[in-house]
C-alpha cells in the first residue's frame, strides 16, 4: 500500500514538473515570436545588428564559422531560415554571389532584404578603387567564377567610417520594423558610433608612425586601408580569393617583396593560400594572421570575440607588420 501511494505520489509530483517545462518552454517560444529575427552574411552586420538592436532582436549568420564569404552557398536549410526571418541584411557591392538566387526563392516571403552597403557613396567619397581595378584586370583568368565585384571592393566593414554607415543603415532599417524601440535603437547606434570613431584614430595613429607602408596580404581585402590610413597592399590574389595572379605576376610580386625586404605574409582566418605559403617560403618569411572579420572561426566564438577585439587584433598585426 505504502508503495503503491509513493508511486502515485511520485507521478504526480512528475506531471506537475513536465506540465510546467511545457510551459515554460511555450511562455520562451512565444517571448522569442516578439524578437525581430534577423540574418546576416558577414560577421559585422550580426554584430552591429546585434549592438543595435539589444533585447529586441535575435541575429544570426547564415555563414558557417570559417567559411569563404566569397564561394559559399545557401544550403536549404538556409533558405528556410531566411524565409522565416524578418530581415536579411547583406553587404551587397557583389559579394554574396547567391543573393540574386536567394531574391527570387524569397520574393514571395515576409523576409526584407537590405544590401546595406549599395547606399554608400564610395565613388563620391574618392574612394572607387583604383587598386580593385587593376587586380581585376591583371587576375582577368580567374575572375569568371559568379563571385566577381567588378571594379568596387566589397570589404566596406573594415573601414570603421564605412562600417559606421553600415551601422546607420542597419539602425535606421531597425526602426522601420520596430518603431516603438526606435530611441533605444538611437541610443546604442551613438554608442557604437562612438566606438567606431575610436576604432578609426587608432588605425590612423599605428600608420602615422609606422617606419614602412607596405603590407603583403593573401588576397586583396585592404584597399580601404589604403585610401583611408595611406597603407599600401601587396595582394597575392585579387579581391576574391579565387582570382590568382599569372606566373609573370607572381615573380614580380616576389621581387618586390625582396627587394623592400618584407618580413611578413599576411594571411587570413578563413583562406589557406596555397600560393600566399609559397611566396613566404620564396620569401624566407613569417606569417601572422590579418583577420578580413567576414566569419568568425570556431576559436573566435570560443573566445568571444568582437568586432572590436578583432579589429584591434589586426591593428596589433599591422603596427608589427610595419615597424619591423
Amino acid at each position: 500500500m505504502k508503495r503503491t501511494t509513493l508511486i502515485f505520489s511520485i507521478l504526480i509530483i512528475l506531471g506537475t514538473f513536465l506540465g510546467g517545462c511545457g510551459k515554460e518552454s511555450a511562455d520562451s517560444k512565444k517571448k522569442n515570436e516578439n524578437l525581430l529575427q534577423v540574418y546576416t552574411t558577414v560577421y559585422p552586420l550580426q554584430y552591429f545588428a546585434e549592438q543595435i538592436g539589444g533585447e529586441y532582436v535575435n541575429v544570426e549568420t547564415i555563414y558557417p564559422p570559417g567559411s569563404d564569404e566569397h564561394t559559399f552557398e545557401p544550403s536549404q536549410k538556409d533558405m528556410m531560415a531566411l524565409a522565416d526571418a524578418d530581415l536579411f541584411l547583406y553587404v551587397g557591392l557583389g559579394l554574396e554571389g547567391f543573393v540574386d538566387k536567394a531574391s527570387n526563392t524569397l520574393e514571395n516571403e515576409d523576409v526584407k532584404l537590405v544590401p546595406v552597403a549599395e547606399e554608400l557613396h564610395l565613388e563620391e567619397d574618392g574612394h572607387e578603387n583604383e587598386t580593385a581595378a587593376e587586380d581585376s584586370d591583371s587576375h582577368e583568368e580567374g575572375s569568371h567564377d559568379g563571385h566577381g565585384h567588378g571594379d568596387v571592393d566589397p570589404h566596406v566593414w573594415l573601414d570603421p567610417i564605412y562600417a559606421n554607415e553600415l551601422a546607420l543603415v542597419i539602425k535606421n532599417q531597425l526602426a522601420v520594423q520596430m518603431p516603438e524601440h526606435k530611441e533605444a535603437f538611437e541610443k546604442n547606434y551613438s554608442e557604437l558610433s562612438g566606438r567606431l570613431n575610436t576604432l578609426d584614430q587608432q588605425f590612423a595613429e599605428v600608420v602615422d608612425s609606422a617606419k614602412r607602408k607596405e603590407i603583403l596580404v593573401a588576397h586583396s581585402a585592404y584597399s580601404y586601408w589604403e585610401k583611408r590610413y595611406g597603407i599600401d597592399q601587396i595582394s597575392i590574389s585579387g579581391l576574391s580569393t579565387t582570382n590568382e595572379p599569372s606566373q609573370k605576376e607572381l615573380q614580380k610580386l616576389i621581387a618586390h617583396a625582396k627587394d623592400e625586404k618584407i618580413k611578413y605574409v599576411l594571411k587570413e582566418q578563413n583562406f589557406e593560400s596555397k600560393l600566399a605559403k609559397m611566396v613566404q617560403d620564396e620569401l624566407d618569411a613569417k606569417s601572422m594572421t590579418l583577420h578580413n572579420l567576414a566569419v568568425l572561426t570556431d576559436e573566435n566564438i570560443k573566445n568571444k570575440d568582437t568586432y572590436f577585439t578583432l579589429m584591434e587584433d589586426d591593428i596589433a598585426t599591422l603596427k608589427k607588420a610595419l615597424n619591423e
